[in-house]
């Protein structure tokens, strides 16, 4: 309808300049997108009219969020890259791949942000020619896959020539545009809405019809327009009664002309609004079975265009023809299109429609949506396996079946974040049979954690599944109380928790993996380190146990708590592994932060800020929250105080005890020893396993600069029970340098260095001859202080730990040496992302390869590497490379 277009742009000026201004920016390649947002008939789709007219020079690309392709991945991002898919082959080669398994065109698994990824790259390559704009239109029905892949683009085009609009009802569905720049659209005002009824209208109006049009509509331009025509002028004069909402206005006027059609004409509209395709040969041979002749589609030519693509004139006049038909009509309309619908090349849309058509519990229907869900998994199409699971459970018969059913669809469920759906879904599942309610209960747990409330906490809910299957499944039942113990170490409340766990159906011997660590922790949260080391003490220095592929975290606890620090290191790469091979973007973010934190502990800052800035990039890329821990080691070793001020008041609860103790590191470092003394003191008395252990050698050293000896020599019995369990180079040394400062022993001290000599942990070996160092001086052998606080210096500089250094260079002044200035290094000078860039392009790396890496566009690290050549004074890549400290 052009007039409908036309009239529609009357008053919205600001609107169209909006749009403009980014037409203009992404000529320049400053790309942006924006959101369209508003009541349906407010103008949106006008408006994105507007802009496909406004770009010149662009290449248009579009999409189409459909409301009945919302199970479908991937369905809008397929629609819309379709015209370029041509330029696959110049994709690396797992971007390439991913986006072909989430059009279908191969096998596997992709996650959306990786595909997300991979499409970015794929603009990247058609704006090297002209321009690009991308509009989406409807995107409220965006399946989720597409949303989270589009909102990915959205937030890193800004360094490209490509502009994206949306165009999306309110209140919207789906949080991933809520987070965009948006634009939302008021009604006209008063004067405006008067001028588009006065051209819409075509005719003089009686002043009364005017003014209750004008209050009917609010300024919505399409009621504006529709209603006249509809409602009728002398019914608007006599006070035709309408409906409460704009949108039941605008749907009330598509129904009015709908009761105009002949039956068979409002049957081929129902099949016309049933199909999201638009295909028009599906359409006909939809129509042919249901006896429609092709003459009917003349009359329903105002509301539809029967095309090469069948085309509603609104969005509404869809909804409103779907929810005009009867029940029964609709499920003709289902029936006749699955009957069409191709089973091989469309086996997913098909058995949808059959489960739209279905009136009743119908098990062949439910399989087929059951193995539409198993393939939307593989296509990472969650959300679409989530629904398609949960209609097929509700068309199950058998009451074991759709038990089983409904628990697969609570964990799709749950993956996309829908939670109250899951909660509700759970309630039917009945209890009678055990590993099902296990399985209910396993579910209702993590719920329980996601949600952060409920009438049980999460380790309730595990515990409880653990005595379930006591008897019937031990082994399953072991697995499940160890999980409630990991619970308790992230939640707090362990002790209850282990005394539950006492319960825990015997392992037989020999006694191994789960089993082995189960019956550690028990004894070790009840008995002490030492009860626990026999069992503990092997396992956790295996990093390649089975037991740590499923719960990385606990294992790198674990060899935390026994100062282990080649397992920490093992479990971490290992996880990473694990990540990078699973294309997960939650288990790869855990593992690269396990191996930051580890890598800042040996002294590798450089490879600390690129693993740390990796996982930023992922938590950047998918909206998470970047995982806080390895810059709080980080930062506490690096001893920067007013950046580690700063980082440490930004950190929540969550975070406190990893807070405690890097402000504890950090005020020995700066020898603020009452600072320290406070946080070690809350890090040891409120931590369980991992960092709480590594706070006591910290308190050890507060307390006795502070003359606290009876608070160090606990802390020190403390340490010593872990260290002794572990028997590492590591936990040995510090625990040396540690009775040393308690006992005054000199060789203690020795000890300490001849220990961590051999060992990767260099920052606590240059602190062991600090220790030294300072003994020796206030021992008044200033010959031997110099020696060792030289020792302890260099090292401590070359590193970048800046607080201890300079604790280590006053020391050295005070026994008449000046210490060397530390040589600034290039990475001084960069942020975290910078040194990351600098680091993979220094390796050989092209813009194209950092980009994939870090889900940026190639434009974007191209602007990063002009920032990093300023800073450091190059004007090459080769330059880069020559840098020692960078690489």
């Amino acid at each position: 309808m052009p007039e409908t277009y036309t009239d529609a742009l009357i008053g919205r000026q600001d609107e169209m300049r909006r749009l403009d201004a980014l037409l203009q920016a992404a000529r320049e390649s400053r790309g942006g997108a924006l959101v369209l947002r508003g009541e349906p008939g407010i103008g949106k789709s006008a408006l994105l009219r507007h802009v496909d007219e406004a770009a010149t020079g662009f290449f248009v690309i579009r999409a189409s969020g459909a409301e009945f392709e919302m199970e479908l991945p991937f369905a809008a991002l397929h629609q819309l890259l379709a015209p370029v898919t041509g330029r696959l082959t110049a994709l690396p080669a797992p971007h390439r791949k991913a986006l072909e398994i989430a059009f279908g065109l191969d096998t596997g698994t992709p996650d959306p942000f990786l595909v997300g990824a991979a499409s970015l790259g794929l603009l990247a390559e058609t704006v090297q020619e002209r321009p690009l704009l991308c509009v989406v239109d409807d995107a409220q029905w965006l399946d989720q896959a597409s949303a989270k892949a589009l909102a990915f683009l959205a937030r890193r085009i800004s360094a490209e020539s490509v502009a994206l609009v949306f165009a999306a009802r309110e209140p919207s569905r789906l949080p991933e545009l809520d987070e965009l720049p948006g634009l939302r659209l008021q009604g006209l005002g008063a004067s405006d809405a008067r001028a588009l009824l006065a051209v819409a209208s075509r005719a003089p109006l009686d002043e009364r019809v005017r003014d209750r049009i004008l209050a009917e509509s609010r300024g919505n331009p399409l009621a504006l327009v529709e209603l006249p025509r509809t409602a009728g002028l002398a019914g608007m004069a006599g006070g035709f009664a309408q409906p409460d909402s704009v949108p039941g206005v605008i749907e009330q006027s598509f129904r009015s002309r709908l009761e105009l059609l002949a039956p068979e004409a409002r049957l081929l509209v129902t099949v016309a609004a049933a199909d999201p395709t638009g295909d028009p040969g599906l359409l006909w041979r939809a129509a042919e079975r249901l006896g429609i002749d092709a003459s009917a589609a003349a009359q329903c030519a105002p509301l539809v265009e029967f095309g090469t693509r069948i085309r509603f004139s609104h969005p509404l006049a869809r909804s409103a023809a779907y929810r005009a038909a009867t029940p029964q009509e609709r499920a003709r309309a289902h029936e006749a299109l699955a009957a069409v619908t191709d089973p091989v090349a469309d086996p997913d849309r098909r058995a949808w429609h059959r489960a739209q058509a279905s009136a009743g519990p119908d098990e062949e229907v439910a399989a087929e949506l059951e193995a539409s869900a198993t393939r939307a998994r593989e296509r990472g199409g969650v959300a679409a396996a989530a629904a398609f699971l949960e209609r097929s459970a509700a068309l199950t018969i058998s009451p074991v079946q759709r038990a089983e059913r409904v628990l697969a669809a609570v964990r799709a469920k749950l993956s996309v974040g829908d939670f109250d759906k899951a909660a509700e879904l759970l309630t039917t599942v009945p209890a009678d049979d055990p590993g099902q309610a296990a399985r209910a209960d396993l579910l209702r747990g993590k719920l329980s954690f996601v949600r952060r409330r409920g009438d049980e906490g999460p380790t309730a809910y595990l515990l409880r599944a653990a005595a379930r299957l006591a008897a019937t499944d031990p082994a399953w039942s072991r697995e499940c109380y160890l999980d409630a113990v990991e619970m308790g170490l992230l939640l707090g409340g362990l002790d209850h928790v282990v005394e539950a766990a006492r319960n825990a159906p015997p392992a037989g011997e020999p006694v191994s993996g789960a089993a082995a660590v189960l019956t550690g922790l028990i004894n070790l949260v009840g008995d002490g380190h030492p009860a626990a080391g026999e069992i503990l003490g092997p396992i956790v220095a295996d990093a390649d146990a089975e037991v740590w592929a499923r719960r990385p975290s606990l294992g790198f606890m674990l060899a935390t708590e026994l100062w282990n620090i080649d397992a920490m290191q093992g479990i971490a790469i290992r996880a990473v592994a694990a990540g990078r091979e699973s294309g997960s973007f939650h288990a790869l973010p855990i593992g690269l932060a396990m191996q930051a934190a580890v890598t800042a502990h040996t002294g590798d800052f450089g490879a600390a800020m690129e693993l740390i800035s990796e996982e930023e990039a992922i938590a950047d890329a998918t909206g998470a929250a970047p995982l806080v821990y390895p810059r709080l080691h980080l930062a506490a070793l690096r001893g920067r105080r007013k950046e580690a001020a700063e980082l440490f008041a930004s950190v929540d609860h969550r975070m406190s005890l990893s807070a405690q103790w890097a402000t504890a590191v950090l005020g020995n470092g700066l020898a603020d020893y009452p600072a320290a003394l406070k946080a070690a003191k809350q890090a040891v008395e409120y931590g369980a396993v991992g960092t709480a252990g590594l706070a006591l050698p910290e308190l050890v050293e507060a307390a006795m600069r502070c003359g606290e000896t009876e608070a160090a020599a606990t802390a020190l019995a403390s340490l010593q029970e872990r260290t002794q369990v572990g028997r590492q180079p590591w936990g040995l040394g510090v625990e040396a340098y540690a009775r040393a400062l308690v006992t005054e022993d000199e060789s203690a001290y020795q000890e300490a260095i001849a220990l961590l000599d051999d060992s990767a942990v260099v920052v606590y070996r240059a602190r062991a001859q600090l220790l030294y160092g300072e003994w020796l001086r206030r021992q008044g052998r200033r010959r031997d202080a110099r020696s060792a606080l030289r020792l302890a210096h260099e090292p401590l500089s070359d590193l970048g730990v800046e607080a201890f250094a300079e604790r280590a260079a006053g020391e050295l002044r005070a026994t008449g040496e000046q210490a060397r200035s530390r040589t600034s290094k290039a990475s001084d000078q960069l942020t975290m992302q910078e040194v990351h860039i600098a680091r993979l392009v220094a390796d050989g790396a092209t813009s194209k390869e950092v980009a994939a890496k870090l889900f940026l566009s190639p434009r974007t690290v191209d602007a990063h590497l002009r920032n990093i050549f300023r800073k450091l004074g190059l004007t090459s890549r080769r330059q880069l490379r020559d840098l020692p400290d960078i690489r």
